[in-house]
């Protein structure tokens, strides 16, 4: 059975370090990929060290699902793709392709959804699928997407998580030229949000607790920055915003955002709090606001965001590392010592 090199946690407590795993070889409508770049996510780490009780860690863990390659082999079958093509391959490497929700492209909800890492290997090959914190992974075509040329790679890993998880709420929005939108938290999802929302026309807001963001924030696209411990500046902008997106994963009060939404505004949630959040009915009811969720995308709106960040130069800002400092990335990450997103160059594991 062919092998890869990768990085892997093998308890909650221990550090990443090398190990090698196996690859299944290439089905028919299989491509292979040298990985060039991964980016790392906090779900990462939250999954390495065993964080997440909904989703146990299997280990050994390899993490990674916001992955950039080259194509280097493709099975018989194989009609999207070609050797030596770049493509991303995101959070989800299969699905049943025939339950309602693939056929509605939404593969992030299909009950048999495989998620690159950590999920059940319906192929045998290990336990459960391994990640890109490798330097190979092989996945079926229909969940390779294909990189715009004028991109720089680094930047383009982290858009296979947090791009697409930033833009598929906006999308699904409507219209939001000429609209306020506010953007909660300006971390590796935040500063996507303040990018999207500034290409699709919309007056950008970014409301933050903290003063020493609002260079940055400006910077990034953004029109206005709320310091939202300011009760006097939350209580100007009340009933104004159209559409809020909520970045933030730490325990927050959304009450002070909800009260900001029109009539019909909506605020969506992608961050991911541990702990279950507190909402007032009558925030929701004066006004007759929406609370909102949203979890990437389909294969099909993964697509559709790499190409408008094609046609607008988007990309993520990212702090190159080698594999060897992914430990030190992780306890960075925990301190928001990051701008914005961490992007492995994956060359660096070769000399492993």
């Amino acid at each position: 059975m062919p092998t890869a090199k990768a990085y892997a946690a093998s308890s909650p407590t221990s550090a990443l370090s090398h190990l090698s795993i196996p690859r299944r070889a290439p089905t028919d409508r299989d491509v292979e990929l040298d990985i060039l770049y991964c980016g790392v996510c906090h779900s990462d780490l939250h999954q390495a060290r065993n964080e997440w009780s909904a989703m146990p860690t299997v280990y050994p863990c390899v993490p990674g699902h916001e992955i950039v390659g080259r194509i280097t082999q493709v099975g018989s079958a194989v009609k999207k793709h070609k050797v030596g093509d770049i493509v991303g391959v995101g959070c989800l490497v299969g699905s049943d392709q025939s339950c309602p929700q693939c056929a509605a492209n939404l593969e992030q909800f299909c009950p048999h959804a495989t998620f690159t890492y950590n999920s059940p290997d319906k192929h045998g090959t290990a336990p459960v699928t391994y990640g890109g914190y490798s330097s190979s992974i092989v996945v079926d075509e229909h969940f390779a997407l294909t990189v715009p040329a004028n991109l720089s790679l680094p930047g383009v890993a982290p858009l296979l998580c947090a791009g697409i998880t930033t833009y598929s709420p906006m999308r699904r929005w409507g219209d939001l030229k000429g609209k306020k939108v506010g953007v909660v938290g300006l971390g590796g999802l935040g500063h996507m949000g303040v990018k999207f929302a500034h290409a699709f026309g919309a007056h950008t807001v970014v409301l933050s607790t903290s003063p020493k963001k609002k260079d940055a924030a400006l910077a990034l696209g953004a029109d206005e920055v709320i310091i939202s411990t300011d009760a006097n500046e939350m209580q100007r902008h009340a009933f104004s915003f159209d559409f809020i997106l909520d970045t933030v994963s730490a325990d927050h009060d959304i009450n002070a955002y909800l009260n900001l939404l029109k009539i019909d505004g909506t605020l969506t949630l992608v961050g991911a709090p541990d702990k279950p959040l507190p909402v007032s009915a009558f925030g929701l009811l004066f006004g007759r606001k929406r609370l909102a969720g949203s979890l990437i995308g389909g294969i099909a709106e993964t697509q559709e965001m790499l190409n408008f960040c094609g046609t607008h130069n988007i990309t993520s800002d990212v702090e190159i590392i080698p594999i060897q400092k992914i430990n030190e990335a992780y306890d960075r990450l925990l301190k928001s010592d990051v701008k914005y997103r961490f992007s492995i160059d994956m060359a660096s594991l070769k000399s492993e």
